[in-house]
């Protein structure tokens, strides 16, 4: 489908490589911010993952005004409310965010509440209502997945209404992403896997989706090259420093890419998924991809044989005759799991999970025809169609 007009925007720093984190001090000075208020959680403390980045400030007039380390897995209103409480009391000027995807998103949200001022983030919520730029925000990501560190989009949960509340403003992004091996190298196997196939599956929808575009799509095929070529090296040799940058990368890359080009209905009945069982989104993604990709082939399968190249290498590609190159990169994505579920026990099927019964598959379909991202997908689905593809990964 030629698409006569796009939009892509990024203004997001990228500083990456082997000596990234020690970058920070200076980036911050750039800004006019002295005084960094740091959100993560216990688990990247309890891995000293903050030590090289206090290293980074001891020589320099920029400082940590506060580390504010209580972020739960799934961010909720009354942490968002505690941290601005706390960069308030303590003078700061500028975020930095050291965590997966609850903190970054923690932390746009703190950078909401203490750039406008008050308590009251639900007036913000929704699309497009933040007035004007916020204060000086950095993200350190400590997995390779989300991507969220190009996006502008956060979700905190309401947990009184037991409701997750969405964000989604230009001035959410981070005014830079530091991608550092140093971050990423103490992350379990099961959860490089995990981490890894959610940011192949951003790659793999921005590619595909509606909205995709040639810019999007440059970063969408380079992603899915460094996942390829570098995820099971990794899971085999977790301290392999260059692995792991080249992770931290595609994931950006991704992030880059699906914020630009949206994604279609493996989010759709992954966000639906995560809602009814509770999984981890990376998970979720997993699970669905070769299922969604075979759904949409028959509408666009000269896109999906694309991505044999990118996933499978110079020498498949060739030796693949056109017209059996989607059928091709699909199976490529199908032994792909196959071999991280016999290398981390990641499942490949709802019932692999132990987490959901076939009776709840009704209602992951009814609320994946809801999800927004449905409105991407290159095919129409009707609830059916959600609910065939469910069995198939059942």
């Amino acid at each position: 489908m030629a698409k006569p007009y796009y939009e892509f925007f990024c203004p997001v720093k990228v500083i990456a490589g082997h000596a990234a984190l020690e970058h920070i001090p200076f980036e911050l000075a750039t800004l006019g911010a002295k005084k960094a208020f740091i959100i993560t959680d216990k688990g990247v403390r309890a891995n000293k993952l903050l030590e090289p980045i206090e290293a980074a400030f001891g020589s320099t007039d920029t400082v940590i005004g506060y580390i504010f380390d209580d972020v739960p897995p799934d961010s909720s209103l009354q942490t968002v409310r505690r941290a601005a409480e706390l960069y308030r009391e303590h003078g700061c000027d500028a975020i930095i965010a050291i965590g997966g995807g609850s903190v970054i998103d923690t932390s746009k949200a703190t950078n909401i509440l203490v750039s406008e001022g008050g308590d009251d983030l639900l007036k913000y919520s929704g699309a497009h209502n933040l007035p004007k730029p916020l204060k000086p925000f950095f993200v350190i990501p400590t997995t390779s997945g989300t991507g969220s560190e190009a996006t502008m989009v956060a979700v905190v949960s309401d947990t009184e209404k037991n409701v997750k509340m969405a964000f989604a403003s230009n001035y959410l992004m981070p005014h830079a992403a530091i991608l550092d091996p140093r971050m990423t190298l103490t992350l379990p196997a099961h959860l490089t896997a995990m981490t890894g196939m959610d940011a192949l599956t951003h790659c793999v929808e921005a590619y595909t989706c509606l909205a995709a575009n040639p810019i999007s799509d440059a970063y969408a095929s380079a992603g899915i090259k460094k996942i390829s070529e570098h995820l099971f090296q990794v899971i085999e040799n977790p301290n392999d420093a260059q692995g792991r940058l080249e992770l931290a990368q595609a994931s950006t890359m991704a992030g880059i890419a699906f914020s630009n080009s949206m994604v279609g209905l493996v989010h759709s009945l992954g966000h639906a998924l995560g809602a009814v069982a509770h999984l981890p989104h990376g998970l979720c993604m997993n699970l669905f991809l070769p299922y969604v990709l075979e759904y949409n082939k028959d509408v666009n399968g000269p896109k999906i044989a694309d991505l044999l190249l990118p996933l499978a290498g110079a020498d498949i590609y060739a030796q693949t005759p056109a017209n059996q190159r989607a059928d091709k990169a699909i199976s490529t994505i199908l032994a792909m799991r196959d071999r991280l579920f016999s290398m981390t026990k990641l499942p490949r099927t709802l019932r692999e999970t132990g987490k959901i019964s076939e009776a709840q598959l009704d209602e992951v379909a009814e609320k994946a025809l809801n999800d927004g991202s449905i409105i991407y997908n290159p095919k129409e689905a009707s609830l059916a169609d959600l609910k065939a593809i469910l069995k198939k990964a059942w």
